[in-house]
């Protein structure tokens, strides 16, 4: 088989034109996807069992599981749903797409393959790319990007030319040994579904390899088990360009699949063995003796195989969830490695998306923030000399983070506003700017609090029991401000609990008023030192300003700037 360099650009070509074709399906789709189809989404997958069944008809119907494993890669990428309902997605996609391999026997391995509605699609969505309304050209970049994820598959098949039975003859010499073969086998199947880009191909070419009389009943049935691992291949190459949820998708469904493996080469004799009662039973003769029976009970391994696995592990989605995630970890500690989880600027996204994925990094700003509150507060009542030096270290390299973080964050919507052409996204682009400005800003006030409580320090200065009350009642309604602005910053329909906001900061701005005039009484009574007075002063209206710049986030997040 000659592979040269024409060969080898070909393969890449292809390769390129599928992850190419995901990133643009992905993109319109999250252009034209409203709230009502969030909803609807939702809705599909409220539960493990409707997410079971939302991929077995998918898959049914597109009659392609890699596709329609791509597509909820694609969807957990766009943000329309989450790992833990993704993977019961992928475990009905499992299942539906061994209706091919029943047609694949019942047809006589018919061609049925889903790429013949790319073009198709591309003459419905061309026209659509003319039409004013954005959802309009948004659908048809979902189209065209489907079109393109279609063709790509389509022409990775044909970059690596799919070998002959044939060519595989030597397969007959390796099926002699033992537990060894059945290893090797499941191996080939599964390098062999990688190599091709379907497990439906894959079959067909096992069912001639058994009517060549290649291989027999057991030696096919280990190749099936491989290829049920390679076809998961196509949902991790499509999850390269992802975000980190729609990688750990990905790898959840190469576990899932490992794992039925696993079951089922540890019962693979007692588990052929039924099968092969079953299709004696319906078709009169053993594939283990009669070769036109084979193709059935590959079959009914097929089906079943998929059928049991989902139902075995259907109940544990929470836990593949947990695994998943500790593959695909998240940086999300808050030291001096910090790192954009969510925002890369050498993958180009969509405007929507973009601003999508800044809005759950300005999120994530929020809790680096809200936890310098905390290290402020353990700060003021920290009585160990250590603790308190570890407390002024951790502060101030938190407000090194907040720095960085405003820069790169600034950065990546100032690249993504230059791209931008509607005015509406544009004011979204400048309300988060606004935002990043004014977390930053927090950070720099706490940071400025914990220089004030070391000069209190340094100079042996104290606060009266009153005044640590006082300023512990403050820091309580700043907790409450930033409840409430992460409230808004997360929330997925884009409403801002607006009245919530403005009431904590006019309770903030009311007990900053109470405390003033507490302490000018307080001073000119007498009642404590004037040095500590004015550390005390600065600490509750450094409080009322950060105060100010949450009630700012939660206003921009309004469109009131």
């Amino acid at each position: 088989m000659r592979f040269g360099i024409l060969e080898f650009l070909t393969l890449a070509g292809s390769l390129g034109l599928f992850i190419y074709g995901m990133k643009v399906m992905s993109e319109g789709l999250q252009k034209v996807a409203s709230r009502g189809t969030r909803t609807v989404l939702r809705a599909m997958t409220s539960n493990r069992f409707a997410g079971v069944l939302t991929g077995f008809v998918s898959t049914a119907v597109i009659q392609s599981s890699s596709a329609a494993t791509v597509m909820t890669v694609s969807f957990v990428n766009a943000g329309l749903l989450n790992v833990r309902q993704a993977i019961s997605v992928i475990m009905g996609a499992n299942i539906g797409t061994t209706i091919k391999a029943l047609l694949f026997s019942w047809a006589a391995m018919s061609d049925m393959s889903v790429t013949k509605l790319a073009v198709p699609l591309i003459g419905i969505a061309f026209p659509l790319l003319f039409l004013k309304t954005p959802r309009a050209r948004a659908g048809a970049e979902f189209l065209m990007g489907t079109a393109l994820l279609f063709l790509g598959i389509e022409f990775m098949k044909h970059a690596v030319p799919a070998p002959s039975a044939e060519a595989l003859a030597f397969l007959h010499d390796l099926s002699d040994r033992g537990l060894l073969s059945v290893l090797l086998f499941v191996l080939i199947g599964t390098a062999l579904t990688a190599v091709i880009q379907s497990s439906s191909a894959s079959i067909a070419l096992t069912l001639v390899l058994v009517e060549n009389g290649t291989i027999g009943y057991d030696m096919a049935a280990a190749l099936v088990l491989g290829e049920n691992i390679g076809t998961t291949i196509t949902a991790n190459i499509a999850a390269l360009v992802a975000n980190a949820w729609a990688k750990r998708a990905a790898r959840a469904h190469l576990l899932f699949n490992i794992i039925g493996v696993a079951w089922a080469l540890l019962l693979f004799r007692p588990y052929l063995n039924a099968i092969d009662l079953v299709v004696t039973e319906l078709f009169g003769a053993s594939p283990y003796q009669e070769q036109s029976t084979v193709k059935w009970a590959l079959t009914g391994l097929h089906i079943s195989f998929n059928v049991i696995n989902t139902l075995l592990l259907v109940s544990f989605i929470p836990t593949l969830e947990r695994i998943v995630t500790w593959m695909v970890p998240a940086r999300n500690e808050v030291d001096e490695e910090y790192r954009l989880e969510y925002l890369d600027a050498d993958i180009p996204l969509t405007p929507e998306l973009s601003l999508i994925e800044a809005r759950k990094e300005i999120a994530r700003f929020g809790r680096v923030a809200h936890d310098m509150l905390r290290m402020v507060r353990e700060l003021l009542t920290a009585k160990d000399m250590a603790q308190r030096h570890a407390l002024m270290e951790k502060l101030a390299r938190s407000e090194r983070i907040t720095d960085r973080i405003e820069v790169e964050v600034g950065k990546y919507l100032t690249k993504t506003g230059a791209e931008v052409r509607n005015e509406e996204i544009s004011a979204r682009i400048r309300g988060m700017l606004a935002i990043v400005g004014d977390l930053e800003r927090v950070g720099d006030i706490f940071f400025q609090m914990s220089k004030s409580m070391e000069r209190k320090l340094d100079e042996r200065l104290w606060f009266t029991p009153e005044q640590r009350q006082y300023l512990m009642g403050m820091l309580d309604l700043l907790d409450q401000a930033f409840a409430v602005m992460h409230a808004n910053l997360e929330a997925d329909d884009g409403r801002v609990n607006l009245d919530g906001a403005v009431e904590v900061e006019q309770r903030i701005n009311a007990m900053r008023d109470q405390l003033r005039r507490l302490h000018l009484k307080s001073i000119e009574e007498g009642d404590y030192n004037v040095r500590s007075g004015l550390v005390y002063n600065d600490l509750f209206s450094s409080c009322e300003n950060v105060g100010d710049h949450l009630i700012n986030v939660s206003e921009a997040l309004a469109g009131e700037m």
